[in-house]
């Protein structure tokens, strides 16, 4: 038997990335999936949000795989669209045992170069959307008195800080706090909350011309090759990112029986960069 046989995930930003890779993950180890996106624009985001066609193609993909899935959109700014997706998954699975928070965005700025919009865009969309995803399925969960595991998509950068990110590293310990907290919540319940907190990872998130440009100032238009030397020197591993498969075995085995026990933690896929970054201060 697969390991996830019989179990139903809900996963938001599922179209693309790392939340289509979750998602396929899970399909291909036996779960059905409630699939949430939004395609529409973020206004200060320096990259195209995913599109109506990326969430198809991650239904395509999962169907393949032999699953069911249940895909809505749903911007994780408004906890109607997130009800209203989990009502839906309800409706066609009946419970809810793994919740995956992953939609998130980036953008990169001085403190005090960032507009209001783009400090509240990102803490709404990353830390606000987290909760409202949790606050959506949790009660489902109670209810159905299975237990279950949360993870909420964290970064390296929601355990230590780094250069023009503030809104971004607000955001993210905002999620690591709020996984302590759900965690004390939600134990007599047997339910798990953890974060999984990765490194770079080759999505549109950093691979976009506005962040590559970031880490190589000195080309005009600089490709990801052009950045492996850069990104690798943020690392104890010598890689310069870390896949999206590589976040999906975490997020498996967050939500599996292996760690059954493990609650209220930080899972680092972070190749050691926040150890590097601990080298450098010393």
């Amino acid at each position: 038997m697969a390991r996830f046989e019989g179990k139903k995930v809900f996963i938001t930003g599922a179209a693309r990335g790392q939340g289509r890779s979750h998602a396929l993950a899970f399909a291909r180890e036996g779960a059905d999936i409630i699939a949430v996106d939004v395609p529409a624009e973020v206004a200060t985001s320096p990259y195209a949000m995913a599109s109506e066609e990326d969430l198809q193609e991650t239904v395509r993909l999962v169907e393949e795989c032999g699953a069911r899935i249940v895909a809505q959109q749903a911007d994780v700014r408004s906890q109607e669209d997130l009800d209203a997706a989990v009502t839906a998954g309800l409706a066609a699975f009946g419970h809810i045992d793994v919740v995956v928070a992953n939609a998130g965005i980036y953008s990169a700025a001085p403190a005090w170069e960032q507009t209001e919009q783009q400090w509240t865009e990102m803490v709404d969309i990353n830390l606000n959307g987290v909760w409202r995803t949790a606050k959506a399925a949790i009660p489902s969960m109670i209810d159905a008195g299975r237990g279950g595991s949360i993870i909420l998509t964290s970064s390296n950068l929601g355990l230590v800080g780094a250069l023009n990110s503030s809104s971004y590293v607000s955001s993210k310990h905002g999620v690591v706090g709020l996984m302590r907290a759900l965690a004390n919540d939600l134990g007599r319940y047997r339910i798990r909350v953890n974060t999984v907190n990765p490194t770079n990872v080759p999505t549109d998130m950093i691979m976009n011309p506005t962040l590559l440009k970031i880490f190589r100032p000195d080309l005009d238009d600089p490709k990801p090759a052009d950045v492996v030397d850069a990104l690798s020197a943020g690392h104890l591993l010598p890689v310069p990112w870390v896949e999206p498969e590589d976040i999906s075995s975490a997020v498996l085995w967050l939500a599996s029986d292996e760690s059954r026990f493990v609650t209220g933690t930080t899972l680092q896929v972070d190749a050691g960069a926040v150890g590097q970054l601990g080298n450098v201060r010393q």
